[in-house]
C-alpha cells in the first residue's frame, strides 16, 4: 500500500542522518575517490556544512519569530515568505543537503554524488510533496502564487 501525499513516512533528519551514515559506511568500506589530503576539498567541505548549518539556523529563527511549527508532522500557522524562504520553499533541507554535500567532501568520497540524487527524491517524495499538499489546503492561493515565485530548492 502507496503512502497518501499527507503521510511522512520517516522525519526528514531521519532521512540525512540514514543518507550520512550509509555515505560514510560506504566510504569506508568501498573507498571511491580521493585520499582527502587536499585542504581545498576540507576547507570547502567545511564551508558547506557552516553554510547549511547556517540557512537551517536563520530559517528556523524566522519560524520561531512567526510562531509557526518547524515540526513537519505539525500544522503550520504561518506560511513565511521572507528570509531564506525568497530564495528556497525549502531552505531548512537546502541547509540539510549542503552539511550532506560537505560531509562528502571531507570523506573524498565519489559515494555522495551517487547517493544524491536518491537523497533528493526521497525528499521531493516523501516529504515535500505531503508538505506542499498541506500547505496548499491551508493557505490556498497565497502558497500557490509563492510556489509561483519561488523554487523548490534554489
Amino acid at each position: 500500500m502507496r503512502p497518501s501525499a499527507t503521510h511522512i513516512t520517516l522525519a526528514p533528519p531521519v532521512i540525512y542522518l540514514l543518507f550520512i551514515a550509509f555515505n560514510v559506511l560506504l566510504s569506508l568500506q568501498l573507498p571511491w575517490g580521493g585520499d582527502g589530503q587536499n585542504p581545498w576539498l576540507r576547507y570547502l567541505g567545511w564551508g558547506l556544512i557552516d553554510a547549511g548549518v547556517l540557512l537551517i539556523a536563520w530559517a528556523a529563527i524566522l519560524m520561531h519569530r512567526f510562531k509557526t511549527t518547524i515540526n513537519p508532522f505539525k500544522k503550520p500557522s504561518a506560511l513565511l515568505i521572507e528570509g531564506p524562504y525568497r530564495f528556497s520553499r525549502n531552505p531548512i533541507y537546502l541547509g540539510d543537503t549542503l552539511i550532506f554535500l560537505g560531509i562528502g567532501l571531507l570523506l573524498s568520497s565519489w559515494w555522495t554524488v551517487l547517493l544524491l540524487p536518491p537523497l533528493i527524491i526521497c525528499m521531493n517524495e516523501g516529504v515535500i510533496r505531503r508538505e506542499e499538499t498541506l500547505l496548499t489546503g491551508i493557505f490556498a492561493e497565497h502558497y500557490t502564487h509563492y510556489c509561483s515565485q519561488v523554487r523548490r530548492w534554489l
